[in-house]
C-alpha cells in the first residue's frame, strides 16, 4: 500500500495507542510480582487486583463508548487518558493495598481509550477494511508489548519496582498531548447530534439479545477471553513459580518482560505481515474459528511448560492465536448493528470482555493456588469449547451473505430489465 494513500487519521491513534500500551506494557510484568513483594499479597488477593480494573471496566466501557457516540470521540479519549496517568503515578506511590485496588478501579472507570480507539478506526474505514484496520490497532497493541514489558523489567531490576509506574504515568501523558495536538474528531457535528437526539437507546438489552449474529459474536469473546483472563491474572507468578522457578527474584521480571516482549513482537508481525493475506483467502468467521483451536494449542504449550523454551513456544502460538481470531471477530461485531451505533456496540463488546475477565481472573488465583499450570490447562479446555459457537457463527454469516448476493442479483436483474428500452 502506497504511503500517499495512507489516512493521517489512521496513522495517528495507532501512535496514540503505541504509546498507550508501551506505557501499560510496563507495569503488565511487573505489578503482581509489585504486589507479592512490596505488599506482601497472596496469590488469590493479587488475581483480584487484576480483576477489579476489569470490573470496573465492565460497568464504565458502554457508557463511555455512548458518550463518544453523542459528544465525539477526542473528549472521551482525552478524559481517559489522563485517568490512566493518575491511575499510573498513584500506583507507583501506594503505601498500602487499598491503593492498588482504588487505582486499578479509577483506571478501570476512566479507561476507554482503547474503545475510543477502536471506534474511530471504524468511523474512517470502510466496513469492508474493517477487520484490516482494526488489526492494524492489534499491531500497534504487539509493538507496544514488545518494548513495554522489556522497559518495565528493566526499570524494576535496576531502578525499583516503583519506577515502571512513574514512567507509564508520563507516557499516558504524551498520549494526552498526541491527541490534543494531532488528532481531528471523526464523527461530524451532524452525526453527533442525531445521535444526541435519539429518542431511546439504540442498543438496549432486547436489541441484543433479539439479534442472534451479535449474540453468538459476543458468547465467543467471552469465552475466548476467559483463558486470556487466567493468563493475565496469573502469567507472572506461573514464570516466577514454574518457568523461571531456577532465577534469582531480581531477574524474574526480567525474564517474564522477554517473554511479554516474545508475545508482543508475535503479535505486531502477525497484524502487519499475516493478516492481511489470510484475510484475502479466508472469510471472517473462518479466522475466528481457526483462530480459537489455534489458541488452545497455545495454553496447552504454557500448561506443559517447566522452563524458558516451552515458555517461549506459548508465547508465539497464543499472541498469534489472538492475531489471526479477534479483528475479525470485532469486524463482524460492529457489522450486526447499524453504523450509528458502532461507539456503543463496542463497548458492548469490551464489557462483555471485561465480564469475562472478571470472572477468569477471580478463578485464575483459585486454580492457581491448587497447581499453577491448572489455569491453563482449564484455558485450553475452554478454547476447545469456543469452537463449537464459532462454527455457528459461520455458519449464519455464510448463510447471510448467500441471501445478500441473491437478493443484489434479484435487484440488478430488475434494474436491468427497467431500464431495457421497450421492444
Amino acid at each position: 500500500m502506497s504511503l500517499r494513500n495512507v489516512d493521517r487519521r489512521l496513522v495517528t491513534i495507532l501512535l496514540i495507542v503505541f504509546v498507550q500500551m508501551v506505557g501499560s506494557g510496563m507495569i503488565l510484568p511487573i505489578l503482581p510480582l509489585y504486589a507479592l513483594g512490596s505488599f506482601g499479597m497472596e496469590p488469590q488477593v493479587i488475581t483480584l487486583l487484576v480483576s477489579s480494573f476489569f470490573a470496573a471496566q465492565f460497568v464504565g466501557g458502554p457508557v463511555l463508548g455512548r458518550l463518544s457516540d453523542r459528544y465525539g470521540r477526542l473528549p472521551v479519549l482525552i478524559v481517559s487518558q489522563i485517568g490512566t496517568a493518575l491511575s499510573f503515578w498513584a500506583l507507583g506511590a501506594a503505601s498500602a493495598v487499598w491503593v492498588l485496588f482504588a487505582s486499578r478501579i479509577f483506571d478501570g472507570i476512566t479507561g476507554g481509550n482503547i474503545i475510543v480507539a477502536q471506534a474511530y478506526i471504524t468511523d474512517i474505514t470502510p466496513r469492508e477494511k474493517r477487520a484490516q484496520s482494526l488489526g492494524y490497532i492489534f499491531a500497534a497493541f504487539g509493538l507496544g508489548f514488545i518494548i513495554g514489558p522489556a522497559a518495565g523489567g528493566l526499570l524494576s531490576r535496576f531502578f525499583g519496582p516503583r519506577v515502571p509506574f512513574y514512567v507509564a504515568a508520563v507516557a499516558a501523558l504524551l498520549v494526552v498531548v498526541l491527541t490534543w495536538f494531532t488528532l481531528d474528531e471523526s464523527l461530524t457535528p451532524e452525526r453527533r447530534s442525531a445521535n444526541a437526539r435519539a429518542d431511546r437507546p439504540r442498543l438496549g438489552l432486547p436489541d441484543v439479545l433479539a439479534n442472534g449474529t451479535l449474540m453468538l459474536a459476543l458468547s465467543i469473546a467471552f469465552i475466548g477471553q476467559f483463558a486470556l483472563g487466567m493468563l493475565q491474572a496469573t502469567f507472572s507468578l506461573f514464570g516466577e513459580a514454574v518457568i523461571f522457578s531456577e532465577w534469582d527474584a531480581g531477574n524474574v521480571a526480567l525474564g517474564v518482560g522477554a517473554l511479554l516482549a516474545v508475545v508482543g513482537l508475535t503479535q505486531f508481525l502477525t497484524q502487519s505481515l499475516l493478516l492481511r493475506p489470510l484475510l484475502a483467502r479466508f472469510e471472517e468467521a473462518t479466522l475466528v474459528v481457526g483462530g480459537t483451536l489455534l489458541r488452545a494449542v497455545g495454553m496447552l504449550l504454557f500448561a506443559l511448560a517447566t522452563g524458558p523454551l516451552l515458555g517461549v513456544a506459548g508465547s508465539i502460538v497464543f499472541p498469534l492465536s489472538m492475531g489471526i481470531m479477534m479483528p475479525p471477530l470485532q469486524s463482524l461485531t460492529t457489522q450486526t448493528v447499524d453504523d450509528s451505533v458502532r461507539g456503543g456496540v463496542l463497548g458492548l463488546y469490551q464489557s462483555v470482555v471485561s465480564l469475562s475477565t472478571i470472572v477468569s481472573t477471580a478463578i485464575g488465583g483459585v486454580l492457581f493456588a491448587i497447581a499453577p499450570a491448572f489455569p491453563y490447562a482449564f484455558g485450553a479446555v475452554l478454547s476447545l469449547v469456543t469452537a463449537v459457537p464459532a462454527l455457528a457463527l459461520g455458519r449464519r454469516c455464510a448463510r447471510l451473505a448467500a441471501e445478500e448476493r441473491a437478493a443484489e442479483a434479484v435487484a440488478d436483474e430488475f434494474e436491468m430489465e427497467a431500464s431495457a428500452p421497450a421492444g
